[in-house]
């Protein structure tokens, strides 16, 4: 099969969604966690949170257009301050059903039963549930004009995970830390690791480490 760009634009909304969004391969999934001016808590997933850069430590995430209410994108605006929060297998279910439109005001925490946490001076809440989860401080906001999505760069200023999941040189073992991920807009998955291979340069060929 080969879609070109007039296809695409032909596609029933739907089925263009699931297939555009299953093009880019298994993505991280996360739930972030907020808190709005009037002290509501909220949690929402995404899929589409990313890497920018180790020093400072600086993450992404994009969010689809839609005005900055009490939501995600709004208090986040306000309050400067995130937390993101890995998924597990115990709990997938409930971190797809926090992307229900609930009325502005209800915590998805409460309405999926999922725990909040507050550590130290940290604004936003963590999820109990979660093993792998860290905070964030808003540094930068980017409007992007083709789709009028936002791009919000966060800094990371705490990060909490257990001792024994961190390898020697950093490395998180992100199976042992029973990681989820998500293809598409609704698929699930565990993985499998087939290797870690050494530093790859000119002279020597990667080995396993």
């Amino acid at each position: 099969m080969v879609i070109d760009s007039s296809a695409l634009t032909q596609m029933e909304r739907r089925f263009r969604a699931n297939l555009v969004n299953s093009l880019g391969g298994f993505k991280s999934l996360v739930l972030v966690g907020t808190i709005s001016s009037k002290g509501n808590e909220n949690l929402a997933p995404f899929s589409s949170l990313f890497h920018l850069g180790a020093n400072p430590a600086l993450c992404g995430l994009i969010f689809r257009p839609g005005e900055p209410r009490e939501n995600t994108l709004g208090n986040i605006l306000h309050t400067q301050q995130y937390t993101v929060n890995h998924v597990l297998p115990s709990f997938y279910d409930k971190a797809h059903q926090c992307s229900a439109k609930y009325q502005e005001g209800l915590s998805e925490f409460k309405e999926v039963n999922l725990t909040s946490q507050y550590i130290d001076d940290c604004l936003a809440p963590f999820v109990v549930e979660s093993k792998i989860k860290f905070a964030c401080e808003l540094v930068q906001t980017i409007h992007i004009e083709l789709n009028g999505t936002v791009l919000l760069i966060g800094k990371i200023v705490k990060v909490v995970l257990p001792d024994h999941i961190i390898q020697p040189d950093g490395f998180i073992d992100l199976e042992q830390a029973e990681t989820v991920t998500c293809s598409g807009l609704d698929s699930y998955h565990v993985t499998q690791k087939i290797a870690r291979l050494s530093y790859a340069n000119l002279t020597n060929p990667p080995v396993e480490i």
